[in-house]
């Protein structure tokens, strides 16, 4: 079955750096675009960013835009998020999310915590 698995969350401070991965299986992951959301307390979950199946095109939300880079890598089934100048409004949890035969499959998440 379609399994997702995310992992690099923590704390860090103001202007730090992350790298979150997520780790993918059940499908073909190189045929499938990916995603990586994000939930803050309290607010609905948001679409951060976005990478096509052979990682040609990203597309990524304004508010992360020119510090947040995804990539993957299609032989290891993984996607990844470096994240960059860091900003308490960051603070989340973050997802990676494949639409896979009309169905969302998630991952349960990791922590960002941005400290100011």
């Amino acid at each position: 079955q379609v399994q997702l698995v995310e992992s690099g969350g923590g704390l860090v401070q103001s202007g730090g750096s992350l790298r979150l991965s997520c780790a993918a299986s059940g499908f073909t992951f190189s045929t499938y675009t990916m995603r990586w959301y994000r939930q803050a307390p309290g607010k609905e979950r948001e679409l951060v960013a976005s990478i096509t199946n052979t990682g040609g095109y990203t597309n990524y939300a304004d508010s992360v835009k020119g510090r947040f880079t995804i990539s993957r890598d299609n032989v290891r089934n993984t996607v990844s998020l470096q994240m960059n100048s860091l900003k308490p409004e960051d603070t989340a949890v973050y997802y990676c999310k494949v639409l896979w035969h009309g169905m969302d499959y998630w991952g349960k998440g990791t922590l960002v915590t941005v400290s100011s």
